[in-house]
């Protein structure tokens, strides 16, 4: 086979990670449906449990088929490394409390989707974790007021959900860096197909993997994935946790044992101290039928989300040009405030998932929804189905009006994740939801 460093994204989607069975030839990648593995004897037992090796110990913390879908997502992303985890609020939690422990800070986009905000505002605080929300954030300076001497990492979405506003990703990035601290960042509607964070400077790219990378709703699963980039070693002081003895593995410090100049050729303590502490003690595993569900969504990643772009522009088109509709919210739609950054990072096109304003506000939001038939009404977007719902009932229900419309919330709100039917049938069928909000 071809040098896989060379692989387009269409190559490595299929293949990489994986090859032939070696037991039994199978081309497919298996199921591992095995929650324990034999050690050959009891010093391999040891020195896996001593991590002075890797290999599998329990399914709770590697598996197999897991282990194919971690390789394929981070040679897509462009990481040293990658962990699936069972979903993608557990991709977030795992990935920011790797970093940050109680008495810490985060700096984060206030465009979040709902759960995200919620679990950073209500859920981190009790957990000792203070976050502060940027409004404004493709603001740098923005950024940089909001930073602590407590601050231990950036975050936000690429595309924000519901928001659809696009981050600049380099400009905060440069900020984060210039404090000594790592950027963030979930990249669940762009995707690696559209956009590659870690070229621009992130240092974690997570995902619901739930959505595109799976792309047919039938698997709950999250991914974090390690650009390897960010050096936790060069201030000891504001990453104890990266630089003192971990009690559980004999005194291992993750940034000098495991970082850059380890053994392993790569600096990977971000990513197996998340797999061995947190994974191992907060246990958000993913099945390993869901991690064979979510390979055979990214098989076909890039031809979904053409044939998702292709129906998304000409649906923010027919919006633009409708009298219900007071606005539109589609970075890489012309006129958009967004569009210098969406050409600039998600030049193919940014994403799948658009939001509008009907007229009327949320009386008129909540009969559009009802009046459509083959939209689907859930609390998802990714699918290869068209999906449909009104954000401020539902996913962004919870907490004040301020907060609402920080993440660009308004009652009259709209957000469509656009699939993959017939153009003709979508727009049919939206026009059917415009009926309902005037009758």
């Amino acid at each position: 086979m071809s040098d896989p460093s060379t692989w387009g994204f269409e190559t490595r989607q299929i293949h990489a990670g994986q090859s032939p069975d070696s037991a039994t030839g199978a081309r497919a990648l298996p199921i591992y449906q095995t929650t324990a593995y034999a050690f050959r004897d009891t010093e391999h037992a040891a020195n896996l449990f001593a991590l002075k090796e890797f290999g599998n110990i329990y399914t709770r913390i590697m598996n197999p088929t897991q282990d194919a879908v971690e390789q394929r997502i981070a040679a897509l992303e462009g990481g040293v490394g990658a962990l699936l985890v069972a979903s993608g609020q557990s991709a977030t939690t795992l990935g920011l409390l790797n970093i940050a422990e109680a008495g810490d800070h985060i700096v984060a986009s206030a465009a979040l989707y709902g759960g995200t905000f919620n679990l950073l505002k209500y859920t981190f605080a009790k957990l000792g974790v203070q976050v502060t929300f940027v409004e404004d954030q493709n603001n740098p300076d923005a950024w940089r007021a909001a930073a602590t001497p407590q601050t231990k990492a950036f975050f936000g979405e690429t595309i924000a959900n519901p928001k659809a506003e696009i981050l600049d990703i380099r400009a905060v990035a440069d900020v984060a860096h210039e404090l000594g601290i790592p950027l963030v960042v979930d990249n669940t509607i762009a995707t690696p197909f559209l956009l590659r964070p870690i070229e621009h400077g992130a240092d974690v790219v997570l995902h619901s993997a739930t959505k595109y990378l799976g792309g047919h709703g039938t698997s709950i699963a999250g991914v974090i994935v390690d650009a390897g980039s960010f050096d936790y070693t060069v201030n000891p002081e504001r990453f104890p946790n990266y630089n003192t003895p971990d009690e559980s593995y004999h005194g291992l410090q993750y940034g000098p044992h495991l970082g850059v100049g380890s053994p392993f050729g790569a600096n990977l303590s971000y990513i197996l101290k998340a797999r061995v502490q947190l994974l191992r003690d907060l246990g958000p595993a993913i099945s390993p039928f869901n991690a064979f569900l979510l390979a055979q969504g990214i098989e076909t990643l890039s031809l979904r989300i053409e044939r998702h772009i292709e129906n998304t522009r000409k649906v923010a088109d027919f919006l633009q040009g409708h009298d219900q509709v007071e606005s539109v919210r589609w970075a890489s739609l012309p006129g958009n405030p967004g569009k210098e950054l969406a050409d600039r990072y998600t030049p193919k096109g940014s994403g799948a998932v658009l939001s509008f304003e009907i007229a009327g506000g949320r009386d008129a939001g909540k009969a559009f929804v009802e009046g459509l038939s083959l939209h689907s009404h859930v609390a998802n977007i990714g699918d290869v189905r068209s999906l449909a719902i009104h954000p401020a009932s539902t996913t962004h229900s919870q907490g004040g009006d301020e907060d609402r419309l920080a993440a660009g919330v308004t009652p009259g709100l709209i957000r469509l994740a656009v699939g993959l039917e017939s153009i003709d049938d979508i727009l049919a069928d939206l026009e059917a939801g415009f009926a309902a909000a005037q009758a």
